[in-house]
């Protein structure tokens, strides 16, 4: 049973699924949020300018998901990372950084076959709301 607490959420400000799966889904406190990739929400296009550019456009369809369902970046308890290669890990971590800053979530990463749509990171989080 999933409760009745169980909310599942979509974002108008990130892109579309490419799946049966919602943006997030929200039970009590605490926000997941589903595999962001790099898709820009006002074109629908994937982002393949470089692989610096492919990390913020996730973590930017990210940060707008969680603040719809009412929480924050400042907020994530811990984010998994996909990467299709793992010699972009340091970039990764880099770019990552940025966005947080001050006592980062936990985190795992690891390095994939494939990824959907040919993208080369995917970003999950589990967050909570104050």
């Amino acid at each position: 049973m999933a409760g009745k607490d169980r909310q599942a959420l979509n974002s108008s400000r990130a892109p579309e699924a490419v799946g049966p799966y919602s943006h997030a889904v929200r039970h009590g406190d605490l926000v997941f949020a589903s595999g962001m990739v790099p898709i820009d929400p006002a074109t629908g296009e994937v982002v393949r300018t470089s692989f610096g550019d492919q990390v913020r456009r996730c973590l930017d369809n990210l940060k707008a998901v969680l603040e719809d369902a009412g929480s924050s970046m400042g907020n994530v308890l811990k984010t998994g990372v996909f990467l299709s290669n793992i010699e972009n890990f340091k970039e990764f971590n880099g770019i990552y950084a940025t966005y947080f800053d001050e006592a980062p979530p936990a985190r795992s990463t690891v390095q994939v076959g494939r990824l959907p749509l040919d993208v080369d990171i995917e970003v999950d989080a589990v967050a909570c709301i104050d």
